[in-house]
């Protein structure tokens, strides 16, 4: 792992699940943590509890003026851009496509797809300027996947695999690091909505499968170091023994 001490780590989607504890994580191993999100007060919270070293900054993903302004506030505010890591995503409202409703599909297209490209628009140049950095995208197994219900989400995560390997495409040679990672089914709030939703198999899981957050924030942390250059332009998964392996987290089997 890279020593990550004094490095500016944004992360979207940070007022709870994988966002909030990825910010846990990189907060205690020495960075500077950005948290942006819509819940104000809950991002507010976790930086006055983290301390000197965190900034909330209210950040709707979808809007690109505040993306932007996120990024310039993260570089004010600590000198550098170093990590960026697009975890803002949505999985509501799950439904078959003759039952979606196309206002709801566009939301999530607009968190999902746009406000993944609005951070990477708004981080590149200030990393290629800088001559490094790192973009962690959250992707998913529904990126090459299909499954009822999920059509926006399948469709969208699809999209984000597709910036993930235009990024790297683009910047490689630049210095910049662009990599994705699918941890699979996680025990978050989101899988609350989908056991609801009664869809498909992954309704149907024992939540004793879903992994912990902090495992997803330290396999983002180990994909900001060294171990994540084999990754560029791909999706790791933590659904397979070896991305486990590299991490140092249990078997799939156990």
């Amino acid at each position: 792992m890279s020593d990550l001490a004094r490095k500016t780590i944004i992360i979207t989607g940070a007022s709870r699940g994988i966002g909030e504890a990825t910010a846990r994580h990189m907060s205690e191993l020495g960075a500077n943590v950005v948290l942006a999100a819509r819940s104000v007060d809950a991002i507010t919270a976790l930086a006055d509890e983290l301390g000197s070293n965190a900034y909330a900054v209210p950040c709707d993903v979808s809007d690109w003026k505040q993306v932007s302004e996120l990024i310039s506030t993260a570089q004010a505010k600590f000198g550098t851009v170093d990590v960026l890591i697009n975890n803002a995503g949505v999985i509501d409202p799950i439904a078959r496509i003759e039952d979606s409703d196309p206002a709801a599909w566009g939301i999530a297209t607009d968190i999902n797809v746009k406000g993944v490209y609005h951070g990477m628009r708004a981080a590149i140049p200030v990393m290629v300027a800088q001559g490094h950095g790192t973009i962690l995208n959250i992707s998913s197994g529904a990126a090459t996947g299909a499954l009822e219900g999920w059509s926006h989400y399948c469709a969208t995560k699809a999209a984000v695999l597709s910036l993930t390997r235009c990024g790297d495409e683009e910047c490689r040679a630049q210095g910049l690091n662009v990599i994705g990672l699918s941890p699979g089914t996680v025990a978050t709030d989101m899988q609350r909505n989908i056991r609801d939703s009664g869809l498909n198999p992954v309704s149907k899981l024992d939540p004793s499968v879903h992994i912990p957050a902090d495992w997803v924030a330290k396999s983002l942390a180990y994909l900001c170091g060294p171990g994540g250059d084999a990754w560029r332009g791909q999706d790791f998964s933590l659904k397979s023994d070896q991305g486990r392996a590299e991490i140092g987290l249990p078997s799939v089997s156990g």
